[in-house]
């Protein structure tokens, strides 16, 4: 069973910049992420290392800097999140849920497939 990491709000900006390129520097992470969250670079340097005491990153020294890898994936990260929002949501009545997540969001006709095809698959369909 893997070990299950869950990340803060700010924590997950960084991992976000990390899956969708890696690996990156300190510099690098600086500059990605300057426009969206206003964060200094000791700001980061602090992030990466309560990211790296749990875990989700795994720094490897580069030609001039470290360098950090994910050490986490995006769907455990994923997982870990939406466990641990049920855990504090649902309360036994799935179809209400349903229901809140549907009228405060909407649900495409995309959103229907996956989600009919995810029933499909945990044997709640007709077929």
């Amino acid at each position: 069973m893997e070990k299950q990491i869950s990340l803060s709000d700010s924590e997950w900006k960084l991992m976000n910049r990390l899956w969708e390129r890696s690996p990156m520097t300190i510099m690098e992470l600086t500059a990605a992420l300057r426009a969206e969250t206003g964060w200094a670079k000791n700001t980061v340097i602090t992030m990466l290392s309560r990211l790296e005491a749990k875990g989700a990153v795994r720094p490897e020294q580069g030609e001039r800097a470290k360098q950090y890898h994910p050490a986490l994936e995006r769907k455990d990260a994923a997982r870990t999140e939406t466990e641990n929002f049920l855990g504090k949501v649902y309360s036994g009545s799935l179809g209400l849920m349903m229901s809140a997540l549907v009228e405060s969001r909407g649900l495409t006709e995309a959103d229907i497939a996956e989600l009919s095809a995810i029933l499909e698959k945990a044997g709640g369909g007709a077929g």
